[in-house]
């Protein structure tokens, strides 16, 4: 089914104090927030803040309720660790399908997280981000920080660790003996001493779970592509996995990778240009067949805008159009409301609301000619929204249960038929019947029972009346959730160009006061000569 292979992005890594690093910091870090550190009393504040799609805390069942407050948890670990070289808490940062919504996403990710690391165990914090290159080309990924120390029954950090007496072929303890006596040593309290190793009290450091996670994620994604008709299979196998002669590129890293957008080239930064270099030199025949159909792609885009922006000069301005063509000119593309966008969470297609020439057709189809008539419209639209949205869940729940009577009635008639046929039958026949049917009619008071439960007060065992009300309802919940999502469409633009324009006017209003500050400095100076 599938024609297109992508390979997923996965990296694990522990966060270890013996290299400077915080579990409190790391915290912080993913979830765009500020938290404070009672280990080493600092504060972090993390720089950026507008890519948060969504960040959760999810628990095992004997985790402390307190720990689903972040700060609670990991300074709880920071301090649980007494060590310089402890190691605090393992991270995961992977990439997601740019094609999924936002909503889509969260659910896909609470239940890894939920089967892969909460049921065996872990406090797992993650959050969702929705970040954007200098090129315009967006990453939707997670970050997954989770804790390494069992937690006991009664919600307390467990040891990592434990001892283990080495046994003989006979399952007997093996002496500790000292080398200089021949004999087998003893404590200062005069007790034996045996040979014992150090084993994980858990499996969570294994290297084959680190291959499991990625496997599962990855046939997590593919499952999911496969049931929105996504036609690309992600492989969590690295190149010589899968017998590829290619080389992968290595981990820059968040300082190399500062520099080299800075224009600085490192080390690292080097490594990976001759990588790509190498495998580009493997790959170049389907390299100038690719960058063939980039080159004819650019040339007719550049066509079709020439065109626009001719078209653009005779059309009638209005103060929207005018903002959209400030921020294009600024940027390129307008910037998305990724923390506070309501509707924006239901889009898949995120690209697409970047266009500024995208938000000027929706502009100017739905003919609005100033933010009034913009926030007129939204109004409208969320209003019609909701009304889409409880017909919909009212719908949805009568289709739900007259999907229930039909399954149950499926299990039910052979059962309810059987007891029938027992009931019609006396004597000898029906000693036979019941014992031949035993399993059958074992089951007929417990279905008869939640039949009964199903059907509402005086309701009747209609079944072809249920699929044609199923069919109804079905076609009715299609039709009402068509236009939901063409509705939510409209208002994540409505969201995307409000938001464009306060961002425009702030940005105004900040060059505008430094412009201020730098004119006003010679002045002074002048005043003070």
């Amino acid at each position: 089914m599938s024609n297109v292979t992508k390979q997923a992005s996965t990296r694990f890594s522990i966060v270890r104090r013996s290299k400077g690093q915080s579990a409190v910091e790391k915290a912080s870090y993913i979830s765009r927030s500020i938290l404070v550190s009672e280990f080493d009393g600092q504060t972090y504040r993390p720089k950026y803040h507008e890519d948060l799609v969504h960040s959760e805390i999810t628990l095992p069942p004997n985790a402390p309720k307190e720990y689903a407050d972040r700060a609670t948890l990991w300074n709880s670990v920071e301090l649980s660790e007494k060590g310089q070289k402890s190691q605090l808490a393992r991270m995961l940062k992977a990439s997601l399908p740019n094609e999924w919504s936002y909503e889509l996403a969260e659910e896909v990710v609470r239940d890894y997280v939920q089967r892969n690391f909460v049921d065996k165990g872990m406090c797992a914090d993650w959050a969702i981000h929705d970040s954007e290159n200098d090129k315009g080309q967006r990453n939707l990924h997670i970050h997954v920080l989770l804790t390494m120390r069992p937690l006991t029954e009664n919600g307390e950090w467990g040891a990592k660790t434990k001892k283990v007496y080495i046994l003989d072929e006979n399952g007997e303890r093996v002496p500790l003996i000292d080398k200089k006596t021949g004999q087998q040593k003893v404590d200062k309290q005069n007790r034996k001493q045996w040979k014992c190793q150090t084993v994980e009290n858990t499996d969570w450091n294994s290297k084959e779970n680190a291959k499991m996670w990625r496997k599962d994620l990855a046939d997590t994604i593919n499952a999911t592509n496969e049931q929105l008709g996504i036609a690309v299979h992600w492989e969590h196998r690295s190149f010589k996995e899968q017998e590829i002669d290619r080389e992968p590129t290595i981990h820059i890293g968040a300082v190399a990778n500062a520099l080299e957008r800075k224009g600085i080239q490192t080390e690292r930064g080097n490594i990976n240009r001759e990588i790509i270099r190498h495998n580009r030199l493997l790959e170049q025949a389907k390299e100038m067949l690719i960058l063939a159909k980039q080159e004819l792609h650019n040339a007719q885009y550049a066509t079709y805008k020439s065109t626009q922006i001719k078209s653009t000069t005779v059309r009638v301005k209005n103060e929207i159009m005018e903002m959209i063509a400030k921020v294009r000119e600024r940027k390129g593309r307008l910037d998305l409301p990724i923390v506070s966008g309501k509707h924006l969470r239901k889009i898949s297609d995120r690209t697409a609301l970047q266009s500024a020439d995208n938000a000027e057709k929706f502009i100017k189809i739905r003919k609005i000619d100033s933010f009034e008539s913009l926030a007129k419209f939204t109004a409208d639209k969320e209003r019609r929204y909701q009304q889409l949205e409880t017909a919909h869940f009212s719908k949805g729940q009568k289709l739900k249960r007259l999907k229930e009577l039909s399954k149950m009635y499926t299990l039910f008639a052979p059962v309810q038929a059987t007891y029938k046929e027992s009931q019609s039958l006396k004597g000898l026949a029906k000693m036979r019947y019941d014992k031949e049917h035993k399993d059958s009619l074992s089951k007929y008071p417990e279905l008869r029972e939640r039949m009964q439960i199903l059907l509402q007060n005086g309701e009747k065992i209609t079944p072809k009346q249920w699929k044609a009300e199923i069919q109804s309802l079905q076609s009715e919940c299609d039709s009402i959730g068509r236009e939901q999502t063409k509705t939510a469409a409209e208002l994540a633009y409505a969201e995307v160009i409000s938001y464009n324009r306060k961002n425009l006017a702030r940005e105004l209003q900040n060059e505008s006061r430094q412009h201020n500050r730098q004119q006003g400095r010679p002045k002074r100076r002048e005043e003070e000569i």
